[in-house]
């Protein structure tokens, strides 16, 4: 007796680890349980014809702010995973900051825990951070199950008296030390202080505040001398360290020839990096304003031949929002505007647009730095990250002939905030499940239960038996 699936996907081009082939996916309670030439005569209780779509793995992004505690506001764990569910992501890991208090401890863990369950629309698991004061933190958080502990070598800026706080190069290397010890790893923002904070105090003095000072005051150099720092740091402490939102190409270039040593390092690129100029920044406003800033059109193309050369290992979104006043305030200078680039939903699109359809690089090409790569950094491959039997059900399918002009009204995030706002994208996400269950589709939107899980396992939580 042949067995009941779920749910059959049919028909559609799906992209696996090797390349993209027109199967049939069967799903059974959350998970793929088959994959094959021909599931169309096998009972199901729905089948879902994804004729001339591709079906890949949902994108994992592992670098988002939903702002909650006390910042829901800026965006919120509802909204921020609609629109990450809309756009064809199925996991998150949400940033210790800038919520308030900042996930520096149980305590606030546990709070921001609290505020996500039953109010996300896909699963999700959290970041824990690496500040001055609060090492003896770290092996706390590392047994409520955290293993990634975001860390700033520059200032992050932010609200609050209990804001998230930079790190000394004291603290940085002692939690470097302490966080290897735990099995975990350290994510960078790797921007020196010195050299940004002098820069943009001789450009205020001197009047400059646009968009084109602002670039200079955060120029290649100061990611450089940053990646150089937690490249030795990595090496006399042995922790693994994750480098977001790289965005240079001598910064990719620097930590390369580190993992060609035997550093275990990995590098993030985001969307914007590969997408946006500088030159796009000063036309576009504030809402492309970001640090590192967006680079000229050398590196931009740069680090496209550094994707497809394999030498990148994540792309995330880095979604910051914050309220319109703070950005998009006529009396704000640029460099008063908030620093941060909301654009979770557009993410996965994006990639698909410029990357495989108009650059033709493979779409399992993508998908390794979409979906396994980033599920490999934090520990949820084979679960999570790939098209496979026996993984997760989390599945987007795409529709490459379907072009549309992003509106505010097609947002689902709380601030209709954009740089893509306008841009024509040559492909739509039409559907979106997470462990089998749609959370989005284009008829009907963004599922309104909410039905996401905490990935985050604690070390005495008691094994599950088989």
């Amino acid at each position: 007796m042949n067995q009941v699936y779920d749910r059959i996907i049919l028909n559609g081009q799906v992209v696996l680890p090797g390349g993209t082939y027109r199967l049939d996916i069967g799903i059974i309670g959350g998970k793929i349980a088959d994959i094959s030439e021909s599931l169309a005569d096998s009972p199901a209780d729905e089948m879902v014809d994804a004729e001339g779509k591709f079906v890949l793995p949902g994108m994992i992004d592992i670098h988002v702010h939903f702002n909650e505690p006390n910042f829901g506001h800026w965006e919120g764990f509802a909204t921020g995973s609609s629109a990450l569910a809309a756009g064809g992501c199925t996991t998150y890991a949400d940033m210790p900051l800038n919520g308030n208090p900042p996930t520096v401890t149980p305590e606030a863990l546990a709070l921001k825990g609290e505020l996500a369950n039953g109010n996300s629309a896909v699963d999700y698991t959290f970041w824990g951070g690496l500040v001055p004061g609060k090492l003896d933190q770290l092996e706390k958080l590392a047994e409520e199950g955290v293993r990634g502990f975001k860390a700033f070598m520059s200032n992050p800026g932010g609200e609050g008296e209990g804001r998230f706080r930079e790190v000394d190069d004291l603290t940085l290397y002692e939690g470097m030390k302490k966080i290897a010890a735990l099995g975990g790893f350290v994510a960078l923002h790797a921007e020196s202080d010195a050299i940004t904070s002098a820069l943009a105090e001789q450009a205020i003095l001197e009047g400059r505040t646009d968009a084109r000072a602002f670039v200079a005051s955060r120029p290649v150099i100061a990611e450089l001398e940053a990646v150089n720092k937690a490249i030795l740091f990595s090496e006399q402490t042995g922790c693994e360290v994750h480098f977001v939102h790289i965005s240079s190409v001598e910064a990719v270039e620097l930590i390369d020839r580190a993992k060609k040593r035997g550093i275990p390092v990995t590098v993030e690129t985001c969307p914007h990096y590969l997408l946006l100029t500088d030159e796009d920044m000063a036309d576009i406003g504030p809402a492309a304003k970001c640090a590192p800033p967006l680079r000229g059109r050398e590196q931009k193309e740069g680090l496209w031949r550094l994707l497809a050369e394999g030498k990148l290992d994540v792309i995330a979104s880095d979604h910051s929002p914050c309220p319109p006043e703070l950005k998009l305030d006529e009396s704000l200078s640029f460099l008063e505007a908030w620093g941060g680039i909301a654009g979770a939903q557009s993410s996965l699109e994006l990639m698909l647009d410029e990357g495989f359809i108009k650059r033709g690089i493979p779409l399992h090409k993508l998908v390794e730095l979409l979906s396994a790569g980033p599920a490999k950094r934090f520990g949820l491959y084979p679960q999570k990250g790939q098209i496979a039997v026996g993984a997760d059900a989390d599945l987007v399918l795409v529709d490459a002939s379907r072009s549309y002009t992003l509106t505010e009204d097609q947002l689902w995030q709380r601030h209709k905030v954009s740089p893509y706002l306008g841009r024509n994208f040559a492909c739509k996400v039409t559907t979106t499940l997470v462990r089998g269950i749609t959370v989005y589709n284009e008829e009907q939107g963004v599922n309104p239960v909410k039905q996401g899980q905490l990935l985050l396992q604690p070390v005495h939580a008691p094994q599950q038996t088989p």
